[in-house]
């Protein structure tokens, strides 16, 4: 690929239009709401002196997710990977538990970092999601769960997963890091199997700096995470549950209470993006941009470029080209949970068993959204995206 030539026609085409492009455009950028907002809810934290321990804030926020999933118990969480871990632990996973291997690795390091072990299932090419007929084929008598991925905040088969987990008496929960505000025929998603798991990573749609919670209508279940996140205890001096450090403080709380009230923008201006990002780049020959589905409500800040056989230059050499012009383009999930170090040396040959998740992480990445992405920037990335074909 002649990235000389690339760069030198890109930096005609960003010397032209914007110097805020120079700065890197990064995946994730985090959205950040009113900060008078936010900073009269930090000087309420000082007032409280109150920082952490299910404070006011926390507890406050703990109702507002709740209300707006329409779910019964929120246990909010220092980031989304304990969450994870909590609500394993608490569901009582154990021996073998299916997870897509095309995620985040903390979807199968939460697996086993408890020592159990992360079983790879396919996924379909289409969705990005697991694969039932995969799923089935993976179960063993050590089986005890099947954890669904709601990838790029588009719900996975949640009737077939549970139709699976009901007809062989497993547990089933959700990692919904990306899907805060989706929707599964019409149903926020947060309602589904035994949790829901979601991330409040600064890099997601919805942010409290760094959080994560989970989200069930189980009583029993909610009761034992709670004593989970805080060592266990069920008052002064009085321990009941094995349990760790878990809990969200309450600075992080303020910021996902600042953030909620302008989330519903965000995702505005997210949609808007994405609708931009698919007129941009439609008729570029061997590229295609993944599309939410118009019955369902989505975050859209996962703007996902699939790169065929059929393009002139690579994925990698498309991210390099973007990157040389400071576009943070991203090879997510790339290489594949199963192919990293851990679960390479678990599984040496599971690639035979994901075709599928193999032949996507050469395929994707997924490029720059945000409030800081402007149609104009778009077109230069379309621009960068186009002299590869020449």
């Amino acid at each position: 690929m002649p990235t000389k030539t690339i760069r030198s026609k890109a930096d005609l085409a960003i010397n032209g239009a914007s110097p805020a492009f120079a700065e890197l455009l990064h995946v994730g950028r985090p959205n950040i709401g009113n900060r008078e907002e936010f900073l009269r809810r930090v000087n309420q934290v000082f007032d409280n002196q109150w920082l952490t321990n299910n404070g006011p804030m926390v507890q406050e926020f703990e109702r507002h997710i709740a209300d707006r999933l329409g779910v019964k118990h929120c246990i909010a969480m220092c980031n989304g990977t304990i969450a994870l871990e909590i609500a394993i632990r608490a569901l009582g996973l154990q021996g073998e538990v299916i997870v897509p291997s095309w995620t985040f690795v903390a979807t199968a390091h939460a697996l086993y970092w408890q020592g159990i072990t992360p079983v790879f299932a396919d996924i379909d090419p289409v969705t990005h999601n697991l694969d039932p007929s995969a799923v089935r084929r993976m179960i063993t008598p050590r089986t005890s769960g099947i954890i669904g991925v709601h990838l790029w905040g588009r719900a996975a088969p949640i009737d077939e997963l549970q139709a699976i987990a009901d007809e062989h008496k497993l547990k089933l929960m959700f990692d919904a890091a990306h899907a805060f505000g989706s929707t599964y025929k019409g149903q926020t998603i947060g309602r589904f199997g035994a949790c829901e798991v979601f991330s409040f990573h600064a890099t997601k749609s919805f942010n409290t700096f760094e959080g994560g919670a989970v989200v069930t209508n189980d009583d029993t279940l909610a009761e034992t995470m709670r004593l989970m996140r805080n060592f266990g205890f069920a008052g002064f001096d009085n321990v009941i549950h094995p349990g760790t450090n878990g809990k969200m403080i309450e600075i992080c709380a303020a910021m996902g209470l600042t953030n909620l009230d302008s989330h519903d923008e965000v995702v505005a201006i997210n949609k808007r993006n994405h609708a931009a990002y698919t007129t941009a780049l439609a008729n570029i020959p061997g590229i295609s941009v993944l599309p939410y589905g118009s019955t369902e409500d989505n975050s859209h800040h996962y703007v996902i470029l699939e790169v065929q056989k059929g393009f002139a230059a690579t994925r990698d050499q498309l991210v390099a080209a973007l990157q040389a012009e400071n576009v943070m383009a991203r090879k997510y999930f790339w290489p594949g949970a199963h192919k990293m170090k851990p679960y390479r040396d678990l599984y040496p040959n599971s690639g035979l068993l994901l075709p599928n998740t193999e032949q996507l992480a050469e395929r994707v990445i997924v490029l720059p959204n945000g409030a800081n992405v402007t149609d104009e920037i778009i077109d230069i990335i379309r621009s960068v995206i186009t002299i590869n074909i020449h």
